[in-house]
């Protein structure tokens, strides 16, 4: 993987698109050359299917941290949430009760990444203090509809 790949990947989660001509006025990356390459991630595991879903672990960003944060933050806790979204690898922010402010879920290429993840939290003004979990295997990561059937998201969603 190159710097192209790196471009390529980037662009496709931010526009959430594979459309060639869309990646190519994101990148400046030739058309011909976005549609080599994304064939050969597809090839490589790294691209999953046709929704371009992105195979973290192929990738090189498989290590998965929850970190509990103990915060004493002013204002309010959207605004919290959004500083803690500034961390590079950050991909989910919970807001939670209980001894636990926040929770968040960071996706990582190493320990090196979780050491520097950890030291940016707790230079960020409010954080207290911080627990974190490794996650040692993901046993099955699933879409939200996927774990319902069909009959509960009808009794549940549609209105009468």
């Amino acid at each position: 993987m190159d710097e192209r790949d790196v471009r390529l990947l980037k662009a496709i989660s931010e526009l959430e698109t594979g459309s060639p001509e869309q990646l190519h006025d994101a990148t400046g990356i030739p058309v011909s050359t976005i549609h080599y390459r994304l064939s050969n991630l597809r090839d490589q595991g790294i691209i999953e299917n046709d929704r371009y879903e992105i195979d973290l672990e192929e990738l090189g960003l498989g290590v998965t941290v929850l970190v509990e944060i103990h915060a004493n933050y002013q204002g309010s806790y959207e605004e919290f949430a959004d500083r803690l979204l500034t961390v590079e690898g950050v991909t989910n922010v919970y807001f939670t009760m209980g001894k636990t402010d926040f929770i968040v879920l960071a996706r990582l290429s190493g320990s090196e990444m979780v050491e520097r993840l950890i030291a940016e939290f707790e230079q960020l003004e409010g954080v207290e203090r911080t627990d974190s979990t490794f996650v040692i295997s993901a046993i099955e990561e699933r879409e939200a509809l996927q774990s319902y059937d069909l009959e509960t998201l009808l009794e549940e969603l549609v209105d009468d």
